[in-house]
Parts: C-alpha cells; structure tokens; sequence
C-alpha cells in the first residue's frame, strides 16, 4: 500500500487545532504516483455518472449536474486499486492521529466542479447529510478533504467556518433545504469563512460539525476532490445497520482492514452500492 512520506506525521499541534477549530491542513502531502491514480480513477467514475446520467434521459440526478456538478460516492468497491489509498498509511496516520485507536471508513466520494461552470455549494456541516435520528446523536467524523488539483478562491475552493466563528464546537445546528437545489444550508450569517488555498496532493481535514461552503469554479480547468470520510465508531440507522459504510480500519491505531474480505465483498454483493 502507498505509504506517506517517513517524516509525516500528526502532531499534538494538529490535534489540538482540530479539537478546538474543527479543521486542519497537510500540505503536498499525497505522493506523486497516488496522485495520479487518483485523478485516473476520478475520470473513471465521472463516465460512469454521466453514463447513468444519459441512461435515464437526464442532464442531473440528485446532487450531480452534468458537466458541472458532481458528487460521486460509494464507489471504491468497484475499482481494483482505491482501497490501498482509503485504507493506506498515510489515511492511517491522518485518521488515527485525529479520530483515535479506533477507526472506521464511513464514507467515499469524488467531489468535481466542472470548468468555467461549476456551482456553488451553500454552508453545511456534513453531519446535517446524516438521516434520521442518528443526525441529533452520532459522535462527530472525519472528512479528509483531498486535492487533486491546486485550489483557489478562482476555481471553487472550499471556505471553512473555524468552530470559535461558527459556534459549532460539539453542537450540529439546524438545516433548511435551499429552494430548487437539494443543498442544506446551516448557516445565514456574513463571516465569508477561510479559503482552503492548497496544492495539489493536499489534505484538508475538518470535522463533520465544522461549517464549510465552496464558491464557484470560473476558471478553465475542473476543479476534483477525493472525499474519505473516517469515524471512530459505525453510525448506524435506527434498525442497528450500518449507515453508509462501517468498514474497520484502525483498531489500538493498528490496520485490520482485510482486503479479501472486501473483495467478496466487491463481487459478491454485500453492501454493493447501488
């Protein structure tokens, strides 16, 4: 599995700044070739979804608008080389040295704004996407925040609330719908939040309580996010299964994930996505 470079690692700097502030920052931290699998599989999974898209006759469906929005998830089981990065050494380190001894993969997806295009997406903090009566009790997860191309205010970056300025610290604040999208929104406020200003390969870790939002993306290139998201425990559904994902990561910060398990898992159609 792709390892992170020997001298990464996370410090009690890092953990102190997402405990208190909800987000921290690993620059250039994703190695060149993990890059560019990343982007190759990302291509990938954008045919796939315009691919579903034109099957039902459709320009969007759900969140996705084609050629310019996407959210693209669920998917790693489908791809033969996903998983040495989602369950790799350097998501070990990040996910363990922020989330504790104990971690789970919750969640996947691939978030792409297209050229000169490319929507914004309203304040929100991820826990709000959570369904059900978990939304109000699940402890908070991880949200790994990875760049595949540099990112700027100019081609859609992401805008973090830091918990001080969002009165978000342990608390999930009420959501409304946003007329005519299906965007949640949690916050009406006029703090413009900070800009995640990074190079490609970087990380941007921030909680699912931290509020963040994305701009626009005017510029003439797409603009395409790799999204994990870890938890230290399964957040369930009210019948006691799992919602989204559970797949055992970290256990005493040790890997126990097993790929062949998953394997079966990938062909044999259990927890398949759809």
């Amino acid at each position: 599995m792709p390892n992170a470079a020997p001298s990464f690692s996370v410090t009690d700097d890092h953990r102190r700044a997402y405990d208190q502030q909800g987000v921290v920052t690993f620059e250039s931290v994703i190695p060149e070739d993990t890059l560019r699998m990343l982007r190759e599989e990302c291509s990938y999974f954008l045919g796939y979804a315009d691919a579903e898209m034109d099957a039902q006759g459709l320009q969007s469906a759900g969140l996705n608008r084609r050629g310019n929005r996407y959210f693209v998830g669920l998917r790693y089981r489908f791809s033969h080389r996903l998983y040495r990065f989602l369950f790799g050494d350097l998501m070990a380190r990040i996910a363990g040295g922020l989330l504790g001894d104990e971690v789970y993969l919750f969640y996947e997806q691939w978030v792409v704004k297209g050229p000169e295009q490319g929507m914004s997406f309203a304040w929100h903090q991820d826990s709000a996407y959570v369904a059900g009566p978990m939304a109000k009790t699940h402890r908070p997860y991880l949200t790994c925040w990875c760049v595949l191309d540099h990112v700027d205010e100019r081609n859609g970056t992401a805008y973090i609330l830091p918990h001080d300025r969002g009165d978000t610290r342990g608390r999930l604040l009420p959501h409304t719908k946003m007329q005519g999208r299906n965007d949640l929104v949690g916050y009406h406020g006029d703090d413009p939040g900070d800009p995640a200003v990074v190079p490609a390969g970087s990380i941007v870790c921030f909680s699912s309580y931290t509020l963040h939002r994305s701009g626009a993306n005017t510029s003439d290139h797409m603009r395409r996010v790799y999204l994990p998201q870890y938890s230290a425990e399964p957040i369930l559904n009210d019948d006691g299964r799992p919602q989204n994902l559970a797949v055992p990561f970290l256990r005493d910060r040790n890997s126990i994930y097993d790929p062949d398990k998953d394997t079966a898992a990938r062909y044999g159609g259990l927890d398949q996505p759809v």
